[in-house]
């Protein structure tokens, strides 16, 4: 979750560096990284129409969950590849995927780092006590992955963030660029095997303004299916003048790497506006017949009541399915994502809740401490999953 700081065609070189670049990442994901072998009591999930369902009984599949973060910046920041780094228990990844599962979750939602994935930007960043490497934080990702699976839990991949240049600090870009399609042809080719793995596109894509609130890249939805345009080079943290930019790879280009690498599960697509804006997303989709509308929702964001998700949302999840990625609130205890649960159950459409850590100061963090101690809005999200977040 990220909320904005304010609110002729390159082929030929992009293709260059996508060429290079996937050959390199695929080369380095067959180093390393361990086999599953993890009996997964989760669902195997296909889109068939408007709905998803479950390929091994046939029935509706509608994913209730949460985010689990850290693995898109703790290897950036350089203090480990993930927050199970920090767990004290002798198996942290069981710990984790059994508590999510007590709370009533049937997904989790993994949000992923470009750049400590792929090895490029000097991440993931090491420190005095551990030398840190892509391989080894592809392997901690398939540790966990494998352990929510055993715990019955779907697992969706999101591509999140990226490093930043000259710093140990993490970002998210306006779109994918180059390097994305390499990003996902490893990632894709590592999962194609998992019935119970989901591909999230990109996390947010946004337009973006300069520090004087004028528009510099205006996102617009054919440049969103279809690349060729050029987006700020500088991550949403960072301040631009939107002079330095790149190539961008439009959705097409990122669902077409995904199935090239041999992948057929279902690929989530954020639309406009940090994925709050699906208004184009019907007419401007991919052709691809295992697409999902993924939605973010915050209080704060322009779709935020009930006549927008019924002018948008209800329509188009008669057509596609639609599942809400991240859901949250300024003050998530204020009825809002009660609401909207109590709307989208109505619906068919899932929602997967912002944010399963310990993060101090922040009201959406569903953890007190860790590990799996909750916070009120923990508390309250356990019985809204129609599970139990313990004593």
């Amino acid at each position: 979750m990220d909320r904005p700081v304010r609110r002729a065609l390159r082929w030929l070189a992009p293709a260059l560096v996508l060429l290079l670049l996937a050959g390199t990442a695929v080369a380095v994901s067959l180093r390393g990284e361990p086999e599953s072998t993890a009996a997964s009591g989760a669902a195997h999930v296909r889109v068939e129409g408007h709905r998803l369902v479950d390929t091994r009984s046939g029935q509706t599949f509608v994913p209730r969950g949460v985010n689990w973060s850290s693995f898109e910046y703790a290897c950036a920041q350089g203090w480990g590849y993930s927050a199970l780094d920090s767990l004290l228990s002798e198996d942290p990844y069981t710990a984790e995927a059994t508590a999510i599962a007590r709370w009533g979750a049937n997904t989790v939602r993994l949000p992923l780092n470009q750049d400590c994935w792929l090895g490029t930007r000097g991440a993931p960043v090491s420190d005095e006590h551990e030398e840190r490497s892509p391989q080894a934080y592809r392997a901690e990702v398939r540790r966990f992955v494998d352990a929510l699976h055993r715990a019955g839990l779907v697992v969706v991949l999101d591509l999140h963030s990226r490093k930043r240049m000259a710093t140990p600090e993490f970002g998210n870009l306006a779109m994918p660029d180059p390097e994305s399609l390499a990003f996902w042809t490893s990632v894709a080719t590592a999962y194609r095997d998992s019935p119970s793995v989901l591909f999230d596109a990109f996390n947010e894509p946004y337009s973006r303004y300069d520090g004087a609130d004028r528009l510099v890249f205006d996102l617009s939805w054919q440049c969103w299916r279809d690349g060729g345009c050029r987006a700020p080079v500088e991550d949403d943290r960072t301040a631009t003048d939107g002079r330095v930019t790149f190539p961008v790879q439009g959705m097409a280009r990122v669902v077409s790497a995904i199935r090239a690498a041999g992948a057929e599960q279902p690929v989530l697509l954020g639309g406009l506006d940090y994925a709050n804006d699906l208004e184009g997303w019907l007419e401007f989709a991919p052709e691809d017949d295992q697409l999902v509308a993924s939605f973010h929702l915050y209080d704060f964001k322009a779709c935020a009541d009930r006549a927008c998700w019924d002018r948008v949302l209800a329509p188009l999840a008669e057509r596609v399915p639609v599942l809400t990625g991240e859901l949250g609130a300024t003050d998530p205890l204020d009825g809002f994502v009660e609401d909207y649960l109590a709307w989208a159950a109505d619906h068919g459409i899932g929602s997967l809740l912002w944010v399963w850590a310990d993060h101090a100061g922040d009201p959406m963090s569903l953890l007190a401490e860790a590990p799996a101690v909750p916070s009120r809005w923990g508390r309250l999200a356990a019985r809204l999953l129609g599970g139990d977040a313990g004593p």
